[in-house]
């Protein structure tokens, strides 16, 4: 055990990797609050931040088995939550460049801009029968998600299902999507779509 851990968290970890709910609620309710606020810091998303500690929760417990018994839980917790944040400042830096270039070509006009508003608007389109063609309650998930904003906890706890559910439903319903959109990655607006649905 390393001087970092505490006995008490040494052996609520144990029980944690033993498979005990109970252990994981306790690191959950210790930390959740404080990782929330930390990874707002960096993201100035309140939202956005619980939805990436939820995940990282969710993350670790999946993944308990395979955690050192000398492992300090807040020291993984921090660490995972500083990477998740900074690759999301990083995605949406990249997302903004997209955007912008995008809509700076799309605000010349010319013949050939007007060609690329009509395929956007047929991609959009196209966009939505994906949707249409996910199963009820994958649909119900993603719109949740996407459409309205909610955070995974808010659905769960809106359609009476688990977090890893929605998890699974949002998951299958990207590579439905993904699947349905595969032969219009050629056109130049699907990298937008792209960046706002995925």
């Amino acid at each position: 055990m390393t001087q970092n851990v505490s006995h008490e968290e040494y052996f609520i970890l144990q029980r944690m990797i033993d498979g005990d709910e109970s252990a994981f609620k306790y690191f959950f309710d210790t930390y959740y609050d404080d990782l929330c606020n930390f990874v707002n810091g960096y993201l100035k998303d309140e939202v956005l931040s619980e939805d990436i500690v939820q995940n990282i929760f969710v993350y670790l417990w999946e993944r308990k088995d395979s955690l050192p018994a000398n492992c300090s839980i807040k020291s993984y917790l921090y660490t995972a939550s500083k990477n998740k944040s900074l690759n999301q400042l990083r995605n949406q830096k990249n997302k903004n460049k997209i955007e912008h270039d995008i809509f700076a070509r799309f605000s010349l006009p010319s013949a050939e801009n007007a060609d690329l508003f009509i395929e956007f608007e047929e991609l959009k389109k196209i966009i939505s029968s994906a949707i249409d063609c996910l199963p009820p309650k994958c649909r119900s998930v993603y719109e949740l998600s996407r459409n309205e904003g909610m955070t995974n906890k808010e659905i769960s706890e809106k359609l009476g299902i688990t977090i890893k559910t929605v998890e699974n439903q949002i998951t299958i319903a990207i590579k439905r999507m993904k699947a349905f959109l595969q032969p219009y990655y050629d056109k130049l607006f699907i990298f937008f779509i792209l960046v706002h649905f995925f």
